[in-house]
């Protein structure tokens, strides 16, 4: 199912599907999402996740 929306609140990154549903929650800070990726940033490192949850790079 496709992102519909990611949202910073406080240190965590929530994470939604078009139905409202929670996929995920993350620590860091948010950088960005499209309807398959999101990104968040922990220290130095940005980590981009899938639709899933699951992470698919670190840069």
């Amino acid at each position: 199912m496709a992102i519909s929306t990611a949202v910073q609140k406080g240190s965590t990154v929530y994470v939604y599907n078009e139905k409202n549903g929670q996929i995920c929650a993350k620590s860091g800070t948010l950088m960005g999402f499209t309807s398959t990726t999101f990104s968040v940033k922990q220290g130095n490192t940005v980590y981009t996740y899938n639709e899933k949850g699951g992470m698919i790079s670190a840069h």
